[in-house]
C-alpha cells in the first residue's frame, strides 16, 4: 500500500493531486471518452436542436480531459455550462457556447429548460448525503428529457482524488481522521469529497420526487473489469 505520509502537493481545480501527464490521469481520460460515448448513445446525440446544461465545469486547464463535453461535443452553440468556478474562458476557447455561473444544489434556470442535462464527477464534491440529494433533484427539474450523472465508485480500489488504495473503504469519519493526519485535510472535508456506492445513490433517488417523474438506472463503466465509475442516467416519464 502507498505509504499515507504528509502530501506535498495541493489539490487543483479538478479535486485532484495527480500530475496532468500522470498515468492516472491518463486513466481518467480514458474512461471519460468511454463515459461521453455511453452519453451520446443514451441520448440519441450529437444532434443540433437539442440544448444540453453541462453542470459542474472546472477552471483547470492542464488535464486533457478537462470539461471534455465542451471540447468533443460538435454543436458548441447547443451547449450551457454551469459552475462555480471562473471557466468564462470557455466561451472564447469554444465559440457558440454560453458559461453561466451557478451553484449546482440551486441552478438560476426554469424548470424543464434544457433537454438533457449532463454532470461528470460534481456529485461527489457537493457536500453530504442531504447535498448530493439536492443536487440530483436540481438536475432533474431543469431537464426536460433527461439527465446523466457520473461519479467514482466508492467501491473501486483507488481514490482517483488522492490516488490512494483502499483507505476510503473504510467508514467515512476514519477516513477523514486519516486525511487530516496525513496532511490532506482538504480531502477530510465532507465538502470537498464525498464518495457514493450505488446503494446510496439509488437511496437519494427513491426518497426524491425525481424517482415519480423518470424511468431511471444506475449503470457503470469499469476499468479492468471493475466498476470505477457510476452512471445515474434517467428519463423523464411525466
Amino acid at each position: 500500500m502507498r505509504s499515507l505520509r504528509p502530501m506535498s502537493k495541493l489539490a487543483n481545480a479538478q479535486y485532484n493531486v495527480a500530475a496532468p501527464d500522470s498515468l492516472p490521469v491518463r486513466l481518467a481520460t480514458y474512461q471519460r471518452r468511454r463515459m461521453f460515448d455511453i452519453f451520446l448513445r443514451e441520448f440519441d446525440l450529437p444532434s443540433p436542436d437539442v440544448k444540453i446544461l453541462d453542470v459542474g465545469v472546472t477552471s483547470d486547464r492542464t488535464y486533457s480531459s478537462s470539461n471534455y463535453l465542451e471540447a468533443w461535443y460538435p454543436h458548441k452553440h447547443c451547449i450551457t455550462a454551469a459552475g462555480i468556478d471562473d471557466a468564462s474562458f470557455l466561451e472564447t476557447q469554444y465559440p457558440g457556447m454560453t458559461f453561466t455561473y451557478a451553484n449546482a444544489k440551486n441552478l438560476p434556470f426554469p424548470d424543464r429548460h434544457f433537454d438533457v442535462v449532463h454532470s461528470s464527477a460534481v456529485l461527489e464534491h457537493v457536500g453530504s448525503f442531504s447535498e448530493q440529494s439536492k443536487m440530483i433533484a436540481e438536475v432533474a427539474r431543469v431537464s426536460k428529457r433527461g439527465f446523466f450523472l457520473t461519479t467514482p465508485n466508492r467501491w473501486f480500489p483507488i481514490e482517483f482524488h488522492t490516488v490512494l488504495p483502499l483507505v476510503h473503504w473504510l467508514p467515512k469519519p476514519t477516513f477523514r481522521r486519516i486525511m487530516d493526519a496525513t496532511g490532506r485535510g482538504f480531502f477530510a472535508k465532507e465538502e470537498n469529497l464525498n464518495l457514493m456506492s450505488s446503494s446510496e445513490i439509488k437511496r437519494a433517488i427513491r426518497i426524491s420526487s425525481v424517482s415519480k417523474e423518470f424511468a431511471w438506472d444506475v449503470k457503470t463503466a469499469t476499468l479492468g473489469f471493475w466498476p470505477s465509475n457510476l452512471l445515474l442516467i434517467a428519463r423523464r416519464i411525466l
